[in-house]
Protein backbone atom coordinates (compact mmCIF):
# COMPACT_ATOMS: atom_id res chain seq x y z
CA UNK A 1 0.00 0.00 0.00
CA UNK A 2 1.44 3.17 -0.93
CA UNK A 3 1.19 6.01 1.52
CA UNK A 4 2.45 9.50 1.52
CA UNK A 5 4.16 11.22 3.77
CA UNK A 6 6.20 14.43 4.13
CA UNK A 7 8.33 16.38 6.93
CA UNK A 8 9.25 19.35 8.15
CA UNK A 9 11.65 20.96 11.02
CA UNK A 10 12.89 23.84 13.03
CA UNK A 11 16.48 23.76 15.03
CA UNK A 12 14.99 21.57 18.13
CA UNK A 13 12.29 19.05 16.44
CA UNK A 14 11.57 17.09 12.66
CA UNK A 15 7.64 16.26 12.01
CA UNK A 16 7.02 13.55 9.69
CA UNK A 17 3.35 13.75 8.86
CA UNK A 18 2.33 10.41 7.35
CA UNK A 19 -1.09 10.27 5.25
CA UNK A 20 -2.62 7.27 6.37
CA UNK A 21 -6.41 7.57 7.21
CA UNK A 22 -8.01 5.44 9.94
CA UNK A 23 -4.76 4.60 11.54
CA UNK A 24 -5.54 3.85 14.62
CA UNK A 25 -8.07 1.29 13.14
CA UNK A 26 -5.33 -0.51 11.35
CA UNK A 27 -3.57 -0.70 14.50
CA UNK A 28 -0.94 1.10 13.80
CA UNK A 29 2.79 0.99 15.64
CA UNK A 30 5.37 3.27 15.22
CA UNK A 31 9.04 2.68 16.90
CA UNK A 32 11.71 5.53 16.87
CA UNK A 33 15.37 4.82 17.80
CA UNK A 34 18.51 7.15 17.53
CA UNK A 35 18.55 6.98 14.20
CA UNK A 36 15.63 5.26 12.18
CA UNK A 37 11.99 5.55 12.74
CA UNK A 38 9.81 2.32 11.66
CA UNK A 39 5.83 2.71 11.21
CA UNK A 40 3.68 0.16 10.35
CA UNK A 41 -0.01 -0.43 9.81
CA UNK A 42 -2.18 -3.43 7.74
CA UNK A 43 -0.34 -3.89 4.54
CA UNK A 44 1.86 -0.52 4.85
CA UNK A 45 4.88 0.13 6.10
CA UNK A 46 7.24 2.79 6.72
CA UNK A 47 11.02 2.91 7.40
CA UNK A 48 13.03 6.25 7.42
CA UNK A 49 16.93 5.89 8.22
CA UNK A 50 17.20 9.41 9.62
CA UNK A 51 20.26 11.73 8.80
CA UNK A 52 20.69 12.73 12.32
CA UNK A 53 20.13 11.00 15.55
CA UNK A 54 17.06 12.19 17.56
CA UNK A 55 16.08 11.59 21.09
CA UNK A 56 13.65 8.67 21.23
CA UNK A 57 12.83 9.87 24.71
CA UNK A 58 11.22 12.68 24.03
CA UNK A 59 9.74 12.08 20.86
CA UNK A 60 6.44 11.29 19.77
CA UNK A 61 3.50 9.69 18.02
CA UNK A 62 -0.04 10.59 17.38
CA UNK A 63 -2.68 9.38 14.90
CA UNK A 64 -5.64 11.73 13.70
CA UNK A 65 -8.19 10.79 11.41
CA UNK A 66 -6.16 11.05 8.32
CA UNK A 67 -2.56 11.08 9.36
CA UNK A 68 -0.13 10.26 11.75
CA UNK A 69 1.77 12.74 12.82
CA UNK A 70 5.62 11.81 14.07
CA UNK A 71 7.20 14.27 16.65
CA UNK A 72 11.30 13.51 16.95
CA UNK A 73 13.51 16.10 18.65
CA UNK A 74 17.09 16.55 17.48
CA UNK A 75 19.94 15.35 19.39
CA UNK A 76 22.02 18.54 18.33
CA UNK A 77 20.44 21.85 17.68
CA UNK A 78 20.32 22.56 13.79
CA UNK A 79 18.76 22.74 10.57
CA UNK A 80 18.76 19.54 8.49
CA UNK A 81 19.33 19.40 5.08
CA UNK A 82 17.61 16.17 4.38
CA UNK A 83 15.54 13.64 6.37
CA UNK A 84 16.65 10.89 5.40
CA UNK A 85 20.50 9.16 4.74
CA UNK A 86 21.44 8.94 1.25
CA UNK A 87 21.80 5.15 0.46
CA UNK A 88 24.69 5.25 -1.21
CA UNK A 89 28.09 3.24 -0.86
CA UNK A 90 30.62 5.36 1.78
CA UNK A 91 33.65 4.94 0.08
CA UNK A 92 36.53 2.87 2.18
CA UNK A 93 38.64 6.35 1.53
CA UNK A 94 35.66 8.18 3.79
CA UNK A 95 35.10 5.26 6.24
CA UNK A 96 38.94 5.33 6.67
CA UNK A 97 38.51 9.23 7.54
CA UNK A 98 35.45 8.80 9.67
CA UNK A 99 37.34 6.29 11.84
CA UNK A 100 40.57 7.89 12.31
CA UNK A 101 39.12 11.75 12.58
CA UNK A 102 41.64 12.92 10.75
CA UNK A 103 41.30 16.35 8.99
CA UNK A 104 40.40 16.12 5.42
CA UNK A 105 42.34 17.00 2.64
CA UNK A 106 39.66 19.77 1.34
CA UNK A 107 42.32 20.61 -1.51
CA UNK A 108 41.69 17.38 -2.89
CA UNK A 109 37.60 16.76 -2.18
CA UNK A 110 37.60 20.45 -4.33
CA UNK A 111 39.83 18.83 -6.95
CA UNK A 112 37.69 15.64 -7.12
CA UNK A 113 34.57 17.84 -7.57
CA UNK A 114 35.91 20.04 -10.45
CA UNK A 115 36.76 16.93 -12.04
CA UNK A 116 33.05 15.12 -11.76
CA UNK A 117 31.33 18.82 -12.10
CA UNK A 118 31.22 21.03 -15.14
CA UNK A 119 29.46 23.96 -13.27
CA UNK A 120 31.21 27.41 -12.63
CA UNK A 121 30.64 30.26 -9.99
CA UNK A 122 28.34 30.27 -7.28
CA UNK A 123 26.93 26.38 -8.64
CA UNK A 124 30.83 24.88 -8.09
CA UNK A 125 31.39 26.54 -5.13
CA UNK A 126 27.58 25.50 -3.67
CA UNK A 127 28.71 21.60 -4.87
CA UNK A 128 31.89 21.62 -3.12
CA UNK A 129 30.38 22.85 0.26
CA UNK A 130 28.04 19.93 -0.48
CA UNK A 131 30.56 17.37 -0.98
CA UNK A 132 32.58 18.75 2.37
CA UNK A 133 29.35 18.60 4.46
CA UNK A 134 28.33 15.19 3.00
CA UNK A 135 31.59 13.77 3.38
CA UNK A 136 32.47 15.51 6.79
CA UNK A 137 32.12 13.77 10.21
CA UNK A 138 29.03 14.47 12.93
CA UNK A 139 31.40 16.77 14.42
CA UNK A 140 32.90 18.70 11.26
CA UNK A 141 28.89 19.14 9.94
CA UNK A 142 27.81 20.15 13.97
CA UNK A 143 30.81 22.79 12.93
CA UNK A 144 29.80 23.51 9.50
CA UNK A 145 26.58 24.55 10.83
CA UNK A 146 27.34 26.64 13.72
CA UNK A 147 29.90 28.51 12.00
CA UNK A 148 27.72 29.31 9.16
CA UNK A 149 24.43 30.27 11.22
CA UNK A 150 26.15 32.42 13.97
CA UNK A 151 28.22 34.22 11.20
CA UNK A 152 25.71 35.28 9.31
CA UNK A 153 27.06 33.05 6.29
CA UNK A 154 30.62 34.89 6.61
CA UNK A 155 32.33 32.00 8.11
CA UNK A 156 32.31 28.10 7.28
CA UNK A 157 34.27 25.95 9.43
CA UNK A 158 34.80 22.30 10.08
CA UNK A 159 36.77 22.32 13.00
CA UNK A 160 34.16 21.83 16.00
CA UNK A 161 36.59 22.19 18.84
CA UNK A 162 37.33 25.52 18.00
CA UNK A 163 33.70 26.59 16.85
CA UNK A 164 32.13 25.29 20.43
CA UNK A 165 33.59 27.32 22.46
CA UNK A 166 32.19 30.55 21.76
CA UNK A 167 29.89 32.62 19.45
CA UNK A 168 31.46 32.41 15.92
CA UNK A 169 32.12 36.03 15.23
CA UNK A 170 30.96 37.81 11.69
CA UNK A 171 34.00 37.77 9.47
CA UNK A 172 32.67 40.36 6.23
CA UNK A 173 35.18 40.09 2.92
CA UNK A 174 37.94 42.64 2.69
CA UNK A 175 36.48 45.51 1.50
CA UNK A 176 33.11 45.28 2.86
CA UNK A 177 31.07 45.54 5.39
CA UNK A 178 28.40 43.36 7.23
CA UNK A 179 24.85 44.95 8.38
CA UNK A 180 22.03 43.25 10.36
CA UNK A 181 18.95 43.54 8.93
Amino acid sequence: MSVKHDWYQNDEKVVVTVLLKNAVEKDYKCEIEDEKVHLSAENYELILNLLNPVVPEKSSHKATLHKVEITLAKRDFGKWGMLEKKKEVISEQQQIAVKSKKPQDWDKLAKEVEKTDDTEGDAAVNALFKKIYESGTEEQRRAMNKSFQESGGTVLSTNWDEVRKDKVEVKPPDGTEFKQF
